[in-house]
């Protein structure tokens, strides 16, 4: 009678990139109320202290996201909601909104967007003008995030330039150097590493100093990934996705961010002035996958004291 053979599974660890753990530290990551209500514990998944951004959809009540911000402060992660000028009523709304954060969930931080829909709701339609309102440095916020976009946003520059996205980095640039707000840039994803680079290395060029935290699709399917990414805009790097669906031996293969985050991190281990200073990762395919592949790459060790 033969003996069934049973091969010892493999539990040596992965080997991690360290110039990828280096990039890694002190990433963040975006969720919505509807997704954070799925996971049990964040304190099982993400680092003490890793900044998570909360997405305000449109229709989304500021109850579910002030209660939402409240349970991830209380569990110990710096806490940063959109603000989405374009949904935003007035004035009146816009100091509710920011009351409500600071007084029920301590919040004192904030990403500013124009927001996705294309009409105006009220009396914002961009960042600027929340930050021109005054009411977030009242309120005792310390620090404002700003959108990038690093392929372009058509949204604004509907002929496919960057004029007008300049220009308001610019003003933001100008916005960051004259008051005390801890500022930063959080973009949109992108697949390839090289318009990124480009793009960072140009704004530098032209004296827009802000820190970028880069925006990076996490581990999906091939199929919800192209979705998200045509919906939000994603430019010439869509063609990364694009070959990779050609390629039968890929297709049915989840993506994982793993050559475009490679790419950026031998970038910033020669160029220590690079930029890029952080990860911000949309967890498109699940917060849980994304967290694991996180920690799988070195992104365990968050510095929960240096959210620059």
């Amino acid at each position: 009678m033969a003996l069934l053979s049973f091969k010892k599974r493999d539990t040596t660890p992965t080997t991690v990139n360290p110039q990828v753990a280096a990039l890694l530290q002190d990433y963040s990551i975006e969720v919505m109320p509807r997704t954070a209500a799925k996971v049990e514990n964040f304190r099982d998944l993400l680092p003490a202290g890793t900044r998570v951004y909360v997405a305000h959809l449109e229709g989304t009540p500021i109850e579910d996201m002030v209660a939402t911000a409240k349970r991830l402060n209380d569990d110990g992660f710096a806490v940063m909601p959109h603000f989405p000028a374009r949904i935003i009523k007035d004035k009146a709304t816009l100091a509710d909104w920011i009351a409500r954060y600071s007084g029920e969930a301590d919040v004192k931080q904030a990403l500013l967007l124009a927001g996705g829909v294309s009409e105006p709701e009220g009396d914002f339609d961009s960042s600027m003008q929340l930050m021109e309102t005054g009411l977030f440095d009242a309120a005792g916020f310390t620090r404002l995030h700003v959108a990038g976009h690093p392929e372009g946003n058509r949204d604004i520059d509907p002929d496919g330039g960057s004029q007008l996205v300049d220009e308001a980095l610019r003003w933001k640039q100008d916005f960051s150097n004259r008051t005390d707000a801890d500022m930063a840039l959080a973009t949109q994803f992108a697949f390839d590493a090289k318009p990124i680079i480009k793009w960072a290395d140009d704004l530098a060029a032209a004296g827009i100093t802000l820190p970028i935290h880069i925006g990076i699709a996490g581990p999906a399917n091939l199929q919800t990934l192209i979705k998200f990414a045509i919906a939000c805009g994603v430019g010439p790097s869509l063609k990364v996705l694009q070959k990779r669906a050609m390629d039968v031996t890929k297709l049915l293969l989840p993506y994982q961010p793993t050559d475009v985050v490679a790419e950026l991190a031998a970038h910033k281990a020669a160029n220590p002035d690079f930029n890029i200073t952080h990860v911000h990762f949309f967890p498109l395919g699940g917060i849980k996958t994304n967290a694991n592949w996180a920690i799988e790459n070195g992104g365990a060790s968050a510095r929960p004291a240096n959210h620059s």
